[in-house]
């Protein structure tokens, strides 16, 4: 009988990553992990109804997204991972 082992979660991931400045006015200032900093961003997202209704991949920016991604009025949520990475300090 093979023994089941548990997946341990992916230490890159749990490391808290310190968001600068234009990334904490949506996310807040304290470090921290990158799947809760995702986790925040899509909250406020949702929050503030910023998805695309026809196309539910794409976000559009408001006044304190823009400047995360790049001025972009709106990009796609692979695209946005990728801009977020900009905006962190490991």
């Amino acid at each position: 009988m093979a023994k089941k082992t548990t997946r341990k979660p992916n230490a890159a991931f749990m490391k808290p990553v310190q968001p600068d400045d234009v990334l904490a006015a949506v996310v807040g200032s304290k470090p921290l992990p990158r799947t809760e900093l995702t986790k925040k961003l899509w909250d406020y997202i949702k929050k503030n109804k910023l998805q695309d209704p026809k196309a539910k991949t794409v976000i559009i920016a408001d006044e304190k997204l823009k400047p995360v991604f790049g001025g972009k009025k709106s990009v796609t949520m692979f695209e946005m991972t990728k801009l977020v990475s900009a905006h962190v300090k490991a």
